[in-house]
């Protein structure tokens, strides 16, 4: 596999989808510092301290360092997934293994006009493999991309 070949970047959405879901779990650290703070006297910030440097890394670092990390190729007749920030994943799967294709939309997904790309495979092994955080229309591309491969193939 060549290490040099040049990865598309997700969709710079995906970024700020990220965030607000770190934000989500923030707000409900919060709380729950808030609470502890409040139960302990005589301790001021003894523990909304540690957690507001947590809710800096979880909001603002750890969705610019997932993103930077994650990336795809759609080249020579497969997919590439590159993923990981502590545990590093590269993926390829070759059309000729695929089975069938998912474009997914949670309620966050859309509200952005993001989508996620499921290839199903053949055999046990990591079976499918996602790509979140594409363009709805770029994940549908992608999926008639490999629909039409996977038909030359076939005929």
């Amino acid at each position: 596999m060549d290490e040099s070949e040049d990865l598309t970047q997700l969709d710079p959405r995906y970024k700020t989808m990220m965030q607000l879901i770190a934000a989500i779990v923030a707000v409900a650290l919060l709380v729950g510092a808030s609470i502890a703070e409040f139960a302990i006297p005589g301790w001021t910030g003894i523990v909304w301290a540690p957690a507001a440097l947590v809710v800096a890394y979880l909001v603002f670092y750890l969705p610019m360092r997932r993103y930077a990390t994650r990336g795809y190729s759609l080249v020579e007749e497969r997919l590439r997934v590159v993923r990981g920030v502590l545990f590093h994943s590269d993926t390829v799967v070759p059309f000729g293994r695929v089975q069938h294709i998912d474009v997914g939309q949670g309620p966050l997904e859309r509200g952005f006009g993001l989508a996620t790309l499921t290839v199903h495979t053949a055999g046990s092994h990591n079976a499918s493999v996602s790509l979140p955080g594409l363009a709805h229309e770029d994940a549908i591309a992608m999926r008639e991309e490999i629909r039409a491969a996977i038909r030359r193939d076939t005929q």
